[in-house]
């Protein structure tokens, strides 16, 4: 399942070391999030602290404990949408895959 994800980091001042600490653990999970296949895209909203997501997850459980294993999951307010495809995507995918098979 695919899911967008709103991250508003609510991170309270703290000592230095402290803050880089937590943003370093944060930047290694995401990598492994990302080399296992379930972090997808991260974006940043301009102006904010927040981030916008693309998750790719079993269920909505997996994607929970993922999230909830955020080294700031305590600061952040979250948001999620359970994607589905749309119509046209499958119209798109259908073709592509019609082309691929005659060339």
């Amino acid at each position: 399942m695919e899911f967008l994800v709103r991250q508003q980091n609510n991170m309270p001042p703290m000592a230095a070391e402290e803050e880089a600490r937590i943003k370093s653990a944060e930047r290694e999970y995401a990598q492994q999030l990302r080399d296992r296949g379930i972090l997808r895209r991260l974006w940043r909203v301009p102006g904010t602290r927040t981030a916008v997501g693309w998750y790719e997850a079993g269920d909505v459980t997996e994607l929970h404990d993922v999230l909830s294993n955020l080294p700031t999951f305590q600061w952040q307010t979250i948001t999620v949408e359970a994607l589905a495809t749309h119509p046209q995507e499958k119209l798109l995918a259908a073709a592509d895959s019609s082309t691929a098979a005659t060339a």
